[in-house]
């Protein structure tokens, strides 16, 4: 049904609307990019809105073990017979046209009527890589956020941060505000110079203030929140996660903007909606002794973060790191910040045709960090139960590098 691979552009995904009915039409909604945190972003944006009474719809990429965990009602999956019957509708509208859509083409497509027969009243759609040519940048957002920019993708969005950022800033639309989130001057300039020329008022994450009120643990953290005058003290976040402050400052922005649109909210809807909010892969703590964690890192600054809040939650602890990484990503770069501290790497594969050169990792791992163990173990619920033969008391065993190795590893661990 689908075109094979990544082929940026809006003409297919603008002729399958089209033949749809355009279902995009009338639907309101944020539209997130970045190079990281969109997820997170997006978790935390749909949490408050839903809790406050509003009829949210959320679209994000890619899954950890299900289609269906890409489209989202108030929390609540697609039904898979629902899914397969849009699924079903939009493979109609295909044969009319004279070039196939991609898969992510066609499940844009899929979120877009799913929102609007079930009439949310907002979507929140996750850019699925850069901004401009993205297929879902054919909404009209009432906000648009950059969550930040860093190097991912790089064939595709640039060699440099300004060629990045101008194509994330693809999505800023004439007078929408847009959010941004900590973004380095060469990429800011880009972004904020686009905003000005769209006329798009400009709120940077930097408005909102997030601190903690006390040390985190494995359980997670207790906040502060600032915005304007409004402090909300006493914030529970079951994360313990560092780079999730950075995350949740540009949600709580973003949520200040939706406000003046019209989207009304309380502190008591925000509190009770990150108290039970739990986002899977996101240094995802699955077992506390000895702590097992979960994390989809997969560019260097994923890896970089992840590394810091690990460093902060369990200083001087050493690790087992079960990696694996898919063949097009940076991998000496996702390797140098999570090596520190780790006694043995345990090899693994990611799922899918993208990892057929996995083994690469291993000359990477010996020349950066030659006094280090290092196994190799394809099948990752094995590659796990390896890592836990060897993990020594005091010690915690951290799996990463990638959503694809996330599925298995993740079902063995948890009861999903």
């Amino acid at each position: 049904m689908a075109s094979s691979g990544i082929k940026p552009g809006l003409s297919r995904i603008e002729a399958l609307l089209r033949e749809m009915g355009q279902p995009e039409k009338g639907l309101k909604t944020v539209h997130i990019a970045g190079t990281n945190g969109k997820g997170s972003t997006a978790f935390m944006l749909s949490a408050v809105l839903s809790q406050a009474g509003y009829r949210v719809g959320r679209f994000i990429s890619p899954h950890i073990h299900s289609y269906r965990e890409r489209f989202t009602i108030n929390d609540a999956f697609i039904e898979e017979k629902e899914f397969l019957s849009y699924l079903a509708q939009v493979k109609k509208h295909i044969k009319n046209l004279s070039e196939r859509p991609t898969e992510f083409e066609i499940l844009t497509a899929v979120a877009l009527e799913y929102f609007r027969d079930k009439q949310v009243e907002l979507g929140i759609f996750e850019v699925g890589m850069g901004g401009i040519y993205d297929s879902t940048n054919v909404i009209e957002p009432v906000a648009s956020v950059i969550t930040g920019i860093d190097y991912d993708h790089t064939q595709y969005l640039g060699a440099s941060l300004e060629e990045i950022a101008r194509n994330k800033a693809g999505i800023i639309k004439k007078k929408v505000p847009l959010v941004m989130g900590p973004v380095n001057s060469p990429a800011r300039q880009v972004i904020a110079a686009r905003a000005r020329e769209l006329e798009s008022p400009l709120y940077p994450s930097s408005l909102a203030e997030v601190v903690r009120e006390s040390q985190p643990s494995l359980e997670g953290q207790l906040l502060k929140l600032a915005f304007s005058g409004q402090i909300m003290d006493k914030v529970f976040f079951p994360s313990p996660a560092l780079y999730q402050l950075e995350n949740l400052a540009v949600a709580f922005t973003a949520l200040q903007v939706l406000r003046m649109a019209g989207f009304l909210w309380t502190e008591r809807d925000m509190k009770a909606a990150l108290a039970k909010l739990r986002i899977p892969g996101r240094m995802e703590i699955v077992r506390i002794n000895p702590p097992f964690i979960l994390d989809a890192a997969h560019n260097p600054q994923a890896a970089s973060v992840l590394a810091s809040s690990l460093e902060e939650l369990l200083p001087g602890k050493k690790k087992i790191l079960i990696l694996g990484v898919l063949d097009d990503k940076d991998a000496q770069n996702i390797l140098q910040p999570l090596g520190h501290n780790t006694r043995a790497l345990v090899l693994s594969r990611p799922e899918g045709s993208r990892s057929k050169n996995w083994k690469r990792l291993k000359d990477d791992w010996l020349s950066l960090f030659p006094g280090a163990d290092l196994y190799v173990e394809e099948d990752i619920i094995k590659a796990i139960k390896l890592g836990e033969r060897i993990l020594k008391p005091g010690e915690h065993l951290l799996i990463t590098g990638s959503f694809y190795l996330l599925d298995k590893a993740r079902k063995f661990l948890t009861s999903v």
